[in-house]
């Protein structure tokens, strides 16, 4: 217990509402919506926090209004109130009041006043239908109808941008997160999941015209336009588009026009609370060839990324993929393929098409074998060894700690224990003499590896749990060899 009159302040009493947080959440959510909030100020029962931005107000108020509230008055009694401090805005909210319009003061869309397009050429932009005189346009959206959020598997590594995307389809110009900003590495799902918020806008609010369109289609339509001299019209079209998608923004740089013409674009969009959604291979802030002002607009809203899907997340998608072709994969299988194909999920569909095909065309069970022969088309290289480098990357996958850390000094329980399974799997497994193996750990001794071997072995013999994972560990490595 605190010390009866002793004195708290902000810091102190948002540590103790955290402790209570910590408790009902898990600890990725913990992680994500509660570390960057920072205690600003302790009024006697006010406390005001200062979080990153309104999408982080936004989806507190939605998601853990209940669960601060809670936190906050156990620490300062039920009178106890909680104020967000939002940077850059100017603008404080009441905690538990979701309904404060200080947080958005952009302009909702005035529809009397769109522009109606005149000579803009309607096939640069696939059977638009503009019709002289209606205001209201109707738009062939250019979407793949099998891009849905149905199918898009949600996963530590796509939470984020998973759940911002469901929420601008409820609401899309409507939310803190406009422009949202989805980057990641080939093959991570980011057209998928920008076209499933477009079908889902598209199918339950008829009134809103969606438009998805790749950055290299869209320069092309400006060289047609300005070849026509219709870049007005080209201009008033794109400003009619209440969702407006476009993909591969990266391409647009060095193309100065372009910028120029979009930039437009965008402040009459934005500008209107229409959703502004886009994709790229990078975060803004690494953009190279694109105007500053464009950067700049571009982290107004949410930049939410796309990481390469984990083992549960790949295993997930493959069987949801598999069941819907109506094709029966033994677990094993899906494991051995899942453990292979790791960074892709455009090559894990890949693999499935092969299965299907030999499944189908040629009849064969999916078993082992086949999936043996359909990875070695996709793995360009193979391990025929177990390495020490290989165990340390598989098992710091496994415990989700960076490899490096392996190598350095450190205390923390999760990263020692990946360390000494790590050299514990070495010896088992390689031929290594110990001290190698040493030498790879940061340039430890074999007395080290020793001890480690035996820490490990102790832990085995009194810890089922940790047994277990030391076997699951043990068989990923055996299996991801396996070929």
């Amino acid at each position: 217990m605190r010390p009866p009159g002793m004195t708290r302040d902000s810091r102190m009493v948002w540590d103790d509402c955290l402790r209570t947080i910590k408790k009902s959440v898990s600890p990725q959510s913990f992680k994500t919506w509660f570390e960057p909030i920072k205690p600003v100020q302790l009024d006697t029962e006010v406390l005001t926090i200062q979080v990153p931005n309104k999408f982080f107000f936004e989806w507190l108020e939605e998601h853990y209004v209940q669960l601060l509230k809670k936190s906050i008055r156990q620490e300062l009694g039920e009178r106890g109130r909680l104020v967000y401090h939002i940077p850059d805005s100017g603008s404080q909210s009441n905690g538990h009041s979701s309904s404060n319009g200080k947080l958005d003061t952009r302009p909702s869309a005035d529809k009397d006043s769109e522009p109606v397009p005149g000579s803009f050429d309607a096939e640069m932009i696939k059977n638009p239908f503009i019709i002289p005189g209606i205001k209201r346009i109707k738009v062939d959206p250019q979407l793949n109808p099998n891009y849905t959020f149905e199918n898009f598997i949600e996963g530590d590594c796509n939470r984020l941008a998973r759940n911002a995307g469901l929420a601008i389809a409820k609401k899309p110009g409507g939310t803190a997160f406009n422009p949202l900003f989805i980057f990641g590495d080939v093959g991570l799902g980011k057209t998928h999941l920008a076209q499933a918020i477009g079908n889902d806008v598209a199918s339950k609010i008829e009134s809103k015209a969606v438009l998805y369109v790749s950055a290299e289609k869209f320069t092309n339509q400006i060289i047609q336009a300005i070849k026509n001299n219709s870049v007005n019209d080209f201009v008033n079209f794109y400003q009619m588009i209440d969702v407006l998608i476009i993909d591969d923004i990266q391409f647009l740089s060095g193309k100065q026009k372009t910028q120029e013409i979009f930039f437009h674009i965008f402040n009459q969009l934005h500008q209107n609370g229409k959703q502004i959604i886009l994709t790229s291979d990078r975060p803004p802030k690494d953009l190279e060839g694109m105007e500053e002002r464009l950067i700049s607009r571009f982290k107004w809203g949410l930049s939410a990324d796309l990481q390469a899907p984990d083992l549960e997340t790949r295993m997930a998608i493959l069987e949801t993929k598999m069941e819907e072709e109506g094709v029966d994969i033994p677990s094993d299988v899906l494991e051995f393929i899942c453990y292979n194909i790791k960074n892709n999920i455009r090559e894990l569909e890949g693999v499935m098409v092969s299965l299907l095909a030999q499944s189908t065309l040629i009849r064969r069970d999916v078993d082992m074998d086949l999936a043996k022969e359909v990875i070695r088309n996709f793995v360009t290289t193979i391990n025929k060894e177990i390495t020490v480098e290989f165990i340390q990357q598989l098992v710091a996958e496994h415990f989700s700690v960076p490899v490096e850390k392996l190598h350095h000094e450190t205390r923390k329980r999760n990263i020692v224990i990946a360390r000494q399974l790590s050299m514990y799997l070495a010896k088992k497994l390689t031929n290594k003499s110990l001290k190698s193996i040493g030498e790879q750990f940061g340039g430890r001794d074999h007395s080290t590896v020793i001890y480690s071997c035996k820490a490990v072995q102790d832990m085995m013999d009194t810890d089922i749990v940790f047994k277990d994972t030391v076997e699951e560990v043990e068989k990923k490595l055996k299996m991801s060899l396996n070929m």
